[in-house]
């Protein structure tokens, strides 16, 4: 027993085959898909109108038929609604649906108010464009695209290219848009036939949307927007 007691340790290192910095190891780094960047959205001025355009993923059928149209003019009307009852400052005040995405024109009291407003409606555009399409998943592509309009001539240009955008894609048969909120719109050149059925927009609430605009003359039905 005294022997094994004496006897002197050896200089034994352990190794182990693990661990330390080397080539591929950690946790594999997601490729994040491309896009709008997810960057901090900047300050939202209560006076100015915001420009809205969301896209939706490929593969589903143009928004531009007639049963999807439908759902998503009801989801619009729905949410302006929805917001008047609870007393926000979100409205959406013009709209144009395309066959990949669709055009806004909304205005909001805050940056808070902007955000909860879209964020409530890209909900339940997907669940209705689901509902239509009898489908599951993702249906709006990426983060919606929004620019504050911030001057008269900015409005109008806006306006233009939002209700005469089928223009750029696929004309309408009719003088005005037929999936868009132009049947409501009272700053055509002409007045149209009041329509048969209730406005899904609202009366804009900032005066650049409301009157501002109205300094560079109506909008002519023959009007293109800018490309």
């Amino acid at each position: 027993m005294r022997r094994l007691a004496q006897q002197q340790e050896l200089p034994f290192r352990t190794t182990y085959k693990w661990g330390g910095a080397r080539e591929g190891a950690g946790r594999p780094k997601l490729e994040r898909p491309k896009g709008l960047p997810h960057s901090t959205r900047p300050y939202h001025d209560r006076h100015h109108p915001v420009h809205v355009t969301w896209r939706v993923v490929a593969g589903l059928p143009s928004l531009r038929r007639k049963p999807l149209a439908r759902a998503i003019g009801h989801t619009v009307r729905g949410i302006n609604l929805r917001q008047l009852r609870e007393r926000t400052s979100f409205r959406i005040v013009h709209f144009s649906i395309q066959p990949n995405h669709v055009h806004l024109i909304v205005e909001a009291g805050s940056k808070m108010t902007l955000g909860r407003g879209l964020r409530g409606l890209g909900i339940w555009l997907a669940r209705r464009v689901n509902e239509v399409v009898g489908r599951r998943g993702k249906v709006l592509a990426d983060r919606y695209h929004a620019r504050d309009l911030m001057s008269p001539r900015e409005v109008r240009n806006a306006i233009v290219y939002v209700l005469q955008n089928h223009l750029h894609h696929q004309p309408s048969v009719y003088l005005v848009d037929e999936c868009s909120s132009a049947r409501w719109f009272a700053g055509w050149e002409q007045p149209l036939p009041v329509p048969a059925t209730p406005s899904p927009v609202r009366r804009p609430g900032t005066w650049l949307a409301r009157t501002g605009w109205r300094r560079y003359g109506p909008i002519r039905f023959s009007e293109r927007p800018a490309a």
